[in-house]
C-alpha cells in the first residue's frame, strides 16, 4: 500500500542533549574514542546492536534514559568536552595543511571512489579498497587537507555472509535505511531534494544527492532509488558490485559523470580530481567536456588543460581486476556523448585502448584514466613496478623502469584501528602528537613503555578477542541450525592465553588462505601442543561469483569441525569493520600469504602492527617494502615467508612457501612467544612488538600517505591547472597547438648519426673516471631545438646486450649547420664503474607546461 503523505521522524532529545544530534551526524565519532565512550554511556548494548549507529540509537533508545542523562552532571560534562573537541576540529585553525601550506588556501580536491568504508553502519563498501578510501578521507580531515569525497549510496550495499550447514558461503542483502543512518540529503533553496541527471540510452536517469560529514570532509553520495526513475534505473545504485557488465557501466557512468555533476549542483568547485581506481574514470571525460564549454575549447585544448588536474591511483596488479567494456556496449551508452566531445567513434574508443588502432580491442577504464591523467601511481613500491610492466604498452619505446607510473604506498588511519587501551598507552608515553602519526622521533618513545604494561594491555585485547569469537561462533551456529552440543561447545573453543594467529581478508584464491592447511598432520603438531598451544581465527568473504574462494572457506570450516582442531581453528562469518577491529587488536600474529606479486598493497597487517601484532607474511605488497627497509640495529618487526624469489610453477611455490611457513612457526614464532623470563614476560617477543611499532607505525599510516599525495600530486596539480586556465586558458591553447605540431612532425624526428666526441667514447676500452663525450646529429622536421630534449642514455650491458641500470645525461644544442640538421653534444660524462658499458641517444618532446616527460608514441632512439 502506497502512502498518501511521507514525513520523517527524528529523535526527540531533551534540550541539554541537543548537541548529541550534531555529534551523531559527524562521522568523526567513528575514530574518536572519547565520542564512542559518550554514546556507550547512554546504552552500551544498544550501541552494539545498532552496529555503532548513533542516529538509529538516538531514535530507538528508551526516552527515560535520555531524561536521566540530561540530569547527569557527569554525562553533560562529557558531552560538552566532546562537543568542544568537534567544534575545534572543524575550525581547523592549527591543522597541518593550514600550518604548512596556507598559501594554497583555494585548493580543493575531489576524491572519487566506488566504495567508502567509513564505519560499519554505513554499508557502502566491500573490503580493502573502500576501507582505504575511508581512511584517506579521515586522514584528510585530521590534517585539514581541503578534500571532498564522491561515491554512490547503495540501497543494499555489499552482501551479508552466512554459511550453510555444509560450510558453503551464502549471501543475503539487507536494505539500508538512509533516514536512520548518519546521512543527510542535500536540498535546493525551495526545500526540494537536490538532484542531477545523467543521459542513458533513450532516457535521463535522476540521482538524489546525500552527504555524510566525516570530520571536516563531506562525502557526497548518489542515490537512484527515486520516483522519477523506472524500476530498472532505481536499481543502478542498488547493490555494490552486483549485476552484469551493463550494470557496471551504468554505475561507473553515474559515479564519474553523475558525481562530477553532483559537485556542480552542490556548488562545489574542485581544482583537482583524484580517481581511486578506474571505476570513476569517466569523470575525466566530463571534466574535459565542461572545460570545453566553459572556455570554448576544442577537445585537444581542453584535454591539455584537464590532464594536470587529474590524478589516478590503480590498485589492481592482475588483468582480470580491471574493467573492460565491449565496443558495442560503449556505442550504446556514449554515441551522443562523444559527439558532444566533438570526437568520432574511433577517436573516442581509442582513449580506452592500449593499441589505439585496434578496432576490436575492448574499452578499458584503467587505460582511459592512464591516458587522461597526468599523474598515476600504484599503491606500494612493488605494485608500482608491476604496474609499469602491465601498462608499458601505452608508452611504446619507453623503458619499463621509466614508464610514468609512480607509487604512493597505502597506509591505515591509526586511530580508527587501534584499541582504546592502546590509544591511552600511546597518549601516556608518546604524548598527544603521536596522533599526527608520521613522526618517527615520537614513535621512538615506544621504548619508554614498560614491558609489563605493553604486554598486559595486549593480553587484555586477546582475552576480549577470544570472548568475542566465542559469542560470534555461538550465534552463527544457532543461525545455521547446528546441534545443541556443537553450540554449547563454542564456549570452549580457543584459549585466551594461547598464541593467537589472525587471518582476515577477502577470500580470493591468490591470497591462499589455506596455505597453512597444506600439511594437516604438521599443522596438528603445531596447534595442538599441550604445552605451547596455537590457535588461528579466520574471517573474510569470497566474491559471490568466486567459487574458488568459497571452496577455501569451506575447507577451513571443515577443518574447524574436526575434533582435533575444533578448539584451535575458528571461522567467523560476515567479516565487517567490527570483526576486523577485534582481530587486529587482539591477535599476536597477523598471517598474510598472497601469491607474489598479486597483492597490490594490503593494509590489514598495518592495522595489526599498530596494535603490536607481529606480521608473518610472504614478501608481497607493503610487507615486501617494510621488510626490506633499513632498520636501526636490524630490529626485528616480524617474519618473512620465503625470500620473494620468482616461481614459474604456482604449485611448487605453494609447497616451498608452506614449508617455510611451518618452519618459521616451529623454530621461531612459537618458541619465542612461550619463552618467558623470571618475571613471566616474553621479553624477546615484547622487544619485537616495540620494534614493529617504532619502525612501521611512522610510515604505514594514511597521515603519511595523504601528506604524500598532497605534496607530490595535489599541490603541483593545483598550481599547473591554475597556470594553464589563466587568461581564458591561453596557456592551454598554446600547449595544445604546440602538441599538434609535435605529433605532426614527430615522424620526421630522427637521430642520423652518433659520433664520438672524446677518446673514451671512441675507444673500446676506457678507465673508471674517464670522461665520455658524444655528439649526435639530428633532424627535427619543423621542430626547433627548444622543442626537444636530447639525452645520452648510458649504462652497463646485460648478457643479451641491453643497457641496464641506465643513467641519463642532457645533451646541449651545439649548432644548426643548415639543411635541417642540428647537432647536440654531451661532454664530461664520467665512467663511474668498470665492466662492459654502452650508450645510445634518445629524443623527447620538451615544453615548460608538459606535466610528464613521456608522452605516448613520442620518443625516438638512435638506431
Amino acid at each position: 500500500m502506497k502512502p498518501v503523505r511521507i514525513f520523517n521522524v527524528v529523535p526527540s532529545l531533551p534540550e541539554p542533549l541537543e548537541p548529541l544530534r550534531e555529534l551523531a551526524y559527524n562521522l568523526r565519532w567513528a575514530w574518536d574514542h572519547d565520542s564512542i565512550e559518550l554514546f556507550r554511556r547512554l546504552d552500551s548494548d544498544l550501541w552494539d546492536s545498532t552496529g555503532r549507529n548513533p542516529v538509529q540509537m538516538l531514535g530507538s533508545i528508551d526516552q527515560m534514559r535520555l531524561v536521566a542523562a540530561a540530569a547527569d552532571d557527569s554525562f553533560l560534562a562529557h558531552l560538552e568536552r566532546v562537543s568542544r573537541a568537534l567544534e575545534a576540529r572543524m575550525a581547523g585553525q592549527n591543522s597541518w595543511f593550514r600550518r604548512v601550506h596556507a598559501p594554497a588556501g583555494n585548493l580543493l580536491v575531489a576524491y572519487f571512489s566506488l566504495e567508502f568504508g567509513l564505519t560499519e553502519c554505513l554499508s557502502i563498501f566491500a573490503g580493502g579498497l573502500g576501507v582505504l578510501a575511508g581512511d584517506h578521507v579521515k586522514s584528510a580531515s585530521d590534517l585539514g587537507v581541503p578534500l571532498v569525497g564522491v561515491g554512490l549510496l547503495y540501497q543494499q550495499g555489499y552482501f551479508r555472509q552466512y554459511l550453510s550447514q555444509a560450510g558453503w558461503q551464502q549471501e543475503e542483502y539487507a536494505t539500508n535505511d538512509f533516514h536512520n543512518l548518519p546521512l543527510r540529503p542535500l536540498a535546493r533553496p525551495d526545500g526540494k531534494p537536490l538532484t542531477i541527471e545523467v543521459q542513458f540510452p533513450g532516457r535521463a536517469v535522476t540521482a538524489r544527492i546525500w552527504w555524510a560529514q566525516a570530520g571536516r570532509v563531506p562525502v557526497y553520495l548518489l542515490d537512484t532509488n527515486v520516483a522519477a526513475n523506472s524500476p530498472a534505473d532505481r536499481e543502478i545504485a542498488g547493490e555494490l558490485y552486483g549485476g552484469d557488465n551493463e550494470m557496471r557501466i551504468k554505475q561507473e557512468i553515474l559515479l564519474g559523470i553523475g558525481g562530477y555533476r553532483a559537485l556542480e549542483a552542490a556548488q562545489v568547485r574542485p581544482a583537482v580530481y583524484h580517481m581511486n581506481e578506474g571505476h570513476s574514470a569517466f569523470l575525466s571525460l566530463e571534466h574535459v567536456r565542461r572545460l570545453m564549454e566553459r572556455h570554448q575549447l576544442s577537445f585537444a585544448e581542453a584535454r591539455e588543460l584537464a590532464s594536470p588536474s587529474l590524478i589516478f591511483t590503480t590498485h589492481t596488479p592482475v588483468e582480470a581486476g580491471h574493467d573492460y567494456f565491449a565496443p558495442d556496449l560503449m556505442d550504446r551508452y556514449f554515441t551522443e556523448y562523444y559527439q558532444e566531445l566533438k570526437l568520432n567513434r574511433h577517436e573516442f574508443l581509442a582513449l580506452g585502448r592500449r593499441n589505439m588502432d585496434d578496432q576490436n580491442e575492448r574499452f578499458c577504464m584503467t587505460v582511459l584514466a592512464m591516458r587522461l591523467a597526468a599523474s598515476r601511481n600504484g599503491v606500494s613500491k612493488l605494485h608500482g613496478e608491476v604496474s609499469r610492466r602491465m601498462w608499458q604498452g601505452i608508452w611504446p619505446g619507453v623503458p619499463v623502469e621509466e614508464v610514468p607510473i609512480g607509487h604512493v604506498t597505502n597506509g591505515v588511519h591509526l586511530r580508527s584501528w587501534i584499541s582504546n587501551e592502546m590509544n591511552q598507552l600511546y597518549d601516556r608515553y608518546l604524548g598527544p602528537k603521536w596522533r599526527e602519526a608520521a613522526n618517527g622521533v615520537i614513535w621512538k618513545r615506544v621504548e619508554t613503555i614498560p614491558a609489563e604494561e605493553l604486554w598486559r594491555t595486549h593480553e587484555r585485547r586477546r582475552e576480549r578477542l577470544v570472548a568475542f569469537a566465542r559469542r560470534r561462533l555461538r550465534d552463527q551456529l544457532k543461525r545455521r541450525g547446528a546441534p545443541q552440543s556443537e553450540i554449547d561447545a563454542a564456549e570452549e573453543v580457543l584459549n585466551p592465553e594461547a598464541l593467537t594467529i589472525g587471518f582476515a581478508r577477502r577470500f580470493a584464491t591468490y591470497k591462499r588462505a589455506t596455505l597453512l592447511l597444506r600439511d594437516t598432520a604438521r599443522l596438528e603438531r603445531i596447534l595442538c601442543d599441550a604445552k605451547r598451544p596455537v590457535q588461528i581465527i579466520y574471517a573474510g568473504k569470497a566474491h559471490p561469483r568466486d567459487d574458488g574462494g568459497k571452496e577455501l572457506i569451506q575447507r577451513i570450516v571443515s577443518l574447524a569441525r574436526d575434533p582435533k582442531f575444533r578448539r584451535h581453528v575458528v571461522f567467523l562469518e560476515d567479516q565487517d569493520m567490527a570483526v576486523s577491529r577485534y582481530l587486529v587488536q587482539g591477535s599476536d600474529v597477523w598471517l598474510n600469504t598472497p601469491l607474489r606479486p598479486l597483492e597490490a598493497s594490503g593494509t590489514s597487517g598495518m592495522k595489526a602492527a599498530a596494535n603490536g601484532a607481529l606480521n608473518l607474511s610472504t614478501l608481497d605488497g607493503w610487507w615486501d617494502e617494510a621488510w626490506r627497509a633499513p632498520r636501526p640495529d636490524s630490529e626485528s618487526i616480524g617474519w618473512a615467508i620465503g625470500n620473494g624469489a620468482p616461481y614459474h610453477d604456482p604449485s611448487q611455490q605453494d609447497q616451498v612457501e608452506a614449508e617455510a611457513l611451518y618452519d618459521l612457526l616451529e623454530r621461531d614464532v612459537v618458541p619465542m612467544f612461550y619463552e618467558l623470563g623470571p618475571d613471566r614476560l616474553p621479553r624477546r617477543w615484547i622487544a619485537q612488538m616495540k620494534g614493529c611499532l617504532k619502525n612501521l607505525c611512522p610510515t604505514f599510516n594514511t597521515h603519511r600517505m595523504v601528506r604524500e599525495y598532497t605534496e607530490r600530486f595535489y599541490l603541483p596539480a593545483f598550481e599547473r591547472f591554475g597556470r594553464l586556465e589563466a587568461d581564458s586558458a591561453a596557456a592551454s591553447r598554446a600547449l595544445s597547438s604546440w602538441m599538434n605540431l609535435v605529433r605532426c612532425e614527430w615522424p620526421r624526428v630522427c637521430v642520423e648519426a652518433v659520433e664520438e666526441g672524446s677518446p673514451a667514447a671512441a675507444s673500446a676500452t676506457a678507465k673508471v673516471g674517464d670522461l665520455v663525450g658524444v655528439r649526435a646529429r639530428l633532424r627535427l622536421g619543423a621542430l626547433s631545438p627548444a622543442d626537444v630534449t636530447v639525452e645520452l642514455y648510458l649504462g652497463a650491458l646485460d648478457a643479451s646486450g641491453h643497457i641496464t641500470e641506465p643513467a641519463t645525461f642532457p645533451m646541449r644544442h651545439a649548432a644548426s649547420p643548415g639543411n635541417g640538421e642540428h647537432i647536440f653534444e654531451s661532454t664530461g660524462v664520467p665512467c663511474c664503474r668498470s665492466g662492459l658499458q654502452g650508450y645510445t641517444v634518445r629524443v623527447l618532446p620538451h615544453h615548460p607546461d608538459l606535466a610528464s616527460r613521456f608522452l605516448p608514441g613520442l620518443i625516438t632512439w638512435a638506431s
